[in-house]
């Protein structure tokens, strides 16, 4: 077998070790989303805020990994879609369509998603250290969607939305990106064995 055939047999992501790419395709799309919108249920409300603190960015930064940029800009897409036209899936208290503060966040899974799968494809996910740098980099992409449009909503000034819109989940965030850089190299162990 030559270089090129093993690097194209190696899984890129997790999500490539499921059988039968296009129901595999459609199946970690759907999934991804609805575990998005599951996560997106396990919700704190955030007093002086209205972003709550929710479970939603470990969903989407786990997703981002497991199944690479494409799979998981599109699963991201098809959640905010889908909660924009009315699914009940966004954190509770969250209205469904676009025009509230937090779906600004909700806009910047899409991206984030998209980053951390490409960078997860390149091994940004076997080492912990690797781990924390992109689930970092999601992280600060959730944030710079987020924030302007939080900024835009609530007609407050770049230091108002800080305070509102970052500060409060900085150490949330922390744990969420550690707990990652956790479990995913550790995955990735049992997957070779």
């Amino acid at each position: 077998m030559s270089n090129t055939q093993a690097a194209v047999a190696r899984p890129a992501v997790l999500g490539d070790l499921v059988p039968g790419r296009l129901v595999r395709d459609v199946a970690l799309v759907l999934g991804a989303a609805a575990f998005v919108g599951i996560a997106a249920q396990i919700s704190v409300p955030v007093p002086g805020t209205p972003v709550p603190v929710s479970g939603q960015t470990f969903a989407v930064l786990l997703s981002g990994a497991a199944l690479g940029l494409n799979r998981s800009a599109i699963a991201m897409a098809l959640y905010a879609l889908a909660g924009a036209l009315g699914v009940p899936w966004f954190a509770p208290g969250a209205p469904s369509g676009w025009h509230f503060a937090s779906f600004g966040y909700i806009l910047g899974f899409v991206l984030a998603g998209a980053a951390v799968g490409a960078l997860a494809a390149r091994g940004g996910d076997r080492s912990p250290l690797r781990t924390v740098l992109t689930m970092t980099l999601g992280t600060v992409l959730i944030y710079a969607v987020g924030v302007p449009w939080l900024m835009a909503m609530t007609h407050s000034g770049f230091g108002s939305a800080l305070s509102m819109g970052v500060r409060p989940f900085l150490i949330g965030d922390a744990l969420k990106v550690l707990l990652a850089a956790g479990l995913l190299p550790g995955v990735w162990r049992l997957v070779r064995r």
